[in-house]
């Protein structure tokens, strides 16, 4: 009779195979096929929409009559701050570790289809949200699946909620924790339960005000955490600046390279965009939920909002975090994933650099933490109703800690698995709703090239 460390070997060489399964090539085709049917579907819109994605971004066409919960530049920065995490810095060390330089041309492909995505995504929630009596907004793939497609195709948005809902617990909750206590720890000696109760606490507070909280603090964490982490990166760059042109060319050239056959290229690429759309999520439907609050009557705008978040993600600060790595020519040595970024930053700046990858880490899981406490209270919310979202909030709050403390195994796979799974249900409705976002894009870019729109700046 197999003793019970044996079950649980078995039991987590099951999950990793599952997880693996849903994170493998088909995903990758759906979520970067989708990408590219969104944009040639709406005329290239990451480029034609760009410089007014950014005034709008910028306030000038805030009105402050217009029904929501959050500004267009705090629905941004409240998706960001879940997208923005580990993948950035771990992820991308992962990539690099094992699809080489090349991976990086290949996540900018996947960030600027991911562009697309989101476009069409957060242009749905807008278009199919529940405003209650009370202000508070239901949105999201559960909303736009259900409202847009018919209560027909209700199942398909309990689906939805219910990947959301196990996700947020581990690769939204527990997995940030037990990354960032393993690392203080590693680095600066902290018990791993002083920074499970730190989160805790600074978690806690923020997602018990709901999410007009969750988007202030993201709003000032975000810009913040982003432009210390790149400018870390920036003076490393400025000290290698004689070698970035040769570094940029072995990223084309091993991008396309055929050294290792056809299945070393597709190797390569697909490494690229898979760990391109787990950090941005575009196609989980996950950033829909956040947005779906802006305070806007014109849901193109925010969707063109929402569309910067893998151009900031993937292009900009997982840029960041490989440039250094290529730069330090440690890469595919033993080091690995976090340890692989930290080693990366401390060749250039010896202690330093331990000091920006521990900061990022710990303000990257905490942020992330905070929104993703969200999405899952919209999934259960949907599902049970609002008299759960309170159970729900202390549950993820104690889940924080356990994350910290505690070995997650099959808990973690099964996680990973299940957020994979979101794309499922949500490209589906996408496709079958794209029609309906193809008509609303023309109808306001044509309203914009003739300016018709009051800016209020």
């Amino acid at each position: 009779m197999p003793n019970l460390g044996d079950l649980q070997n078995v039991i987590n060489a099951a999950m990793e195979q599952f997880v693996g399964a849903v994170w493998g090539l088909w995903l990758v085709i759906l979520l970067v096929g989708a990408g590219i049917v969104f944009t040639v579907a709406n005329g290239g819109i990451q480029l034609r929409g760009f410089w007014h994605a950014i005034n709008v971004l910028r306030g000038k066409f805030d009105s402050p009559e217009d029904e929501g919960q959050l500004t267009h530049f705090q629905a941004l920065t409240a998706a960001l701050s879940a997208t923005i995490g580990l993948g950035n810095i771990a992820g991308v060390a992962v990539a690099i570790a094992t699809g080489g330089a090349g991976a990086v041309f290949w996540m900018w492909v996947a960030g600027f289809f991911g562009m697309a995505t989101k476009f069409v995504c957060c242009s749905l929630a807008m278009m199919h949200r529940d405003i209650r009596e009370d202000g508070s907004i239901g949105g999201g793939p559960m909303y736009y699946i259900e409202l847009g497609l018919g209560k027909a195709w209700r199942p398909l948005a309990v689906l939805f909620a219910v990947f959301v809902a196990f996700g947020s617990f581990g690769g939204g909750n527990m997995f940030q924790s037990n990354q960032a206590a393993a690392v203080m720890q590693d680095i600066y000696h902290v018990p791993v339960w002083a920074t499970g109760l730190a989160l805790v606490l600074g978690v806690g507070v923020v997602i018990i005000g709901g999410i007009r909280r969750i988007g202030q603090v993201a709003s000032a964490i975000v810009p913040t955490m982003c432009a210390l982490y790149l400018l870390g990166g920036a003076v490393i760059l400025v000290m290698h600046a004689a070698e970035l042109p040769g570094l940029m060319a072995r990223i084309f050239q091993e991008a396309f390279s055929f050294k290792a056959g056809l299945g070393g290229f597709f190797g390569v690429m697909i490494t690229g965009v898979r760990r391109a759309a787990f950090s941005n999520e575009a196609g989980l439907g996950s950033a829909a939920i956040a947005h779906s609050t802006a305070r806007t009557d014109e849901p193109i705008r925010e969707g063109l909002v929402a569309m910067l978040g893998p151009l900031i993600d993937t292009i900009i600060v997982c840029t960041g975090t490989a440039m250094v790595i290529l730069v330090s020519g440690i890469a595919g040595g033993e080091s690995d994933g976090v340890n692989l970024t930290v080693a990366a930053f401390n060749q250039s700046l010896p202690g330093f650099g331990s000091l920006i990858v521990a900061s990022a880490v710990v303000l990257f899981a905490y942020s992330t933490a905070i929104s993703w406490s969200y999405y899952g209270e919209k999934g259960v919310e949907y599902l049970f109703g609002s008299r759960m979202i309170l159970p729900y909030k202390f549950l993820y709050v104690g889940l924080i800690f356990v994350g910290a403390s505690w070995k997650l195994g099959p808990v973690l796979n099964f996680s990973d698995a299940t957020i994979g799974l979101m794309a499922v249900p949500n490209v589906i409705a996408l496709i079958f709703l794209l029609p309906r976002v193809r008509k609303a894009t023309a109808d306001y870019m044509g309203r914009l090239y003739q300016g018709r729109f009051v800016q209020y700046r």
